[in-house]
């Protein structure tokens, strides 16, 4: 487990309590450093895929239960209603801007120009800057395409923009951005080994973090292990599953539930801030939003329970746009 959470749950566990595994952690508490040195928490609430209408109350009701890590991007297409969360927790008291991990991610229609994406984004967030700023992934598209975001070319594939520019490229231009206040810190998203590697011999800036797909079905371990050796910090988008997700289900993962006395849901989280990652859950139900705040201590035996699914069950992917790129997964070759 990650020595610092051990330490953090350790200075926190009441003496007389036999079995602290059995504890609720307050993830809100519980932070990772990153390699800028700010502290980012280790449980943030998720805003993909959340229907309009809902993302600001659901941003607001995160804050006010004790969430301090906001995950957005460009291209949820939402970023004004996060924005309208924040804005409403803060002027209630509940936290100051200072006090909220904010991130976001650049398109793949503006690889060519990471400022005027960012730019946009903290207009539509209402902010003056951005605690993380990741590029959402490593395939640039025709900014200049029939559509600002999922440009297509006749036949129906992606109208890619990879013959001039590439993700190093953009990489360059991200750098960039530390310079203008606008973000305190930059990373990547769904990077393989392959493009990673590609990455690091050209970064004066190694990226601060890689968010990833990741849970007990796709652990994607060659890059959390490559990651972790050079000091950036793996964030696990959908560590829940796909909506409907059969983890719920997965008998492994109930009985590592019964065990604790918890729902399904607390074990994958935990699974991911126990393995020191950060965790990135999506919900708007106020209820749902609170549990997914709370984690559990896991011991070697859960973790070894949690490890085993895939290598019973082999890789399920959710997340895989149809880019019409080998992006380097070995799942996808």
């Amino acid at each position: 487990m990650n020595p610092q959470l051990a330490n953090f749950i350790l200075a926190r566990t009441p003496k007389h309590i036999k079995h602290p595994e059995t504890q609720p952690i307050a993830a809100m508490s519980a932070s990772f450093t990153l390699n800028t040195g700010a502290k980012i928490p280790a449980v943030g609430l998720g805003t993909w895929q959340s229907d309009p209408g809902q993302v600001a109350t659901a941003v607001e009701n995160a804050l006010r239960s004790g969430y301090r890590h906001i995950d957005a991007a460009f291209v949820y297409g939402n970023e004004n209603e996060v924005g309208d969360g924040i804005r409403k927790a803060i002027e209630g008291g509940v936290c100051k801007r200072e006090d909220i991990f904010v991130t976001s991610k650049l398109w793949c229609t503006y690889h060519r120009k990471p400022e005027a994406c960012i730019d946009e984004g903290l207009k539509r967030l209402g902010l003056d800057y951005i605690d993380l700023y990741l590029m959402h992934w490593p395939v640039p598209m025709n900014p200049n395409g029939n559509h600002p975001m999922i440009p297509k070319l006749p036949d129906g594939s992606r109208d890619l923009d990879m013959k001039e520019w590439n993700h190093i490229k953009t990489w360059k231009e991200m750098e960039k951005l530390l310079k203008t206040g606008k973000t305190k810190a930059i990373g990547v998203s769904n990077y393989s080994v392959k493009f990673l590697e590609e990455l690091l011999p050209h970064c004066e800036v190694i990226p601060a973090a890689n968010q990833i797909e990741n849970h007990p079905y796709c652990p994607q371990q060659d890059i959390v292990d490559l990651c972790k050796s050079k000091g950036i910090l793996i964030e696990a988008y959908s560590p829940l599953g796909s909506t409907g997700s059969p983890l719920f289900q997965e008998k492994g993962i109930q009985e590592v539930a019964k065990k604790h006395n918890v729902g399904p849901g607390t074990i994958l989280i935990s699974y991911q801030v126990n393995k020191g990652q950060c965790a990135l859950p999506k919900s708007v139900t106020p209820s749902r939003i609170e549990e997914n705040l709370k984690t559990v201590k896991l011991d070697s035996s859960d973790m070894d329970a949690l490890e085993g699914i895939h290598k019973k069950k082999g890789i399920t992917r959710f997340v895989y746009p149809a880019f019409g790129v080998n992006l380097g997964f070995p799942d996808k070759q």
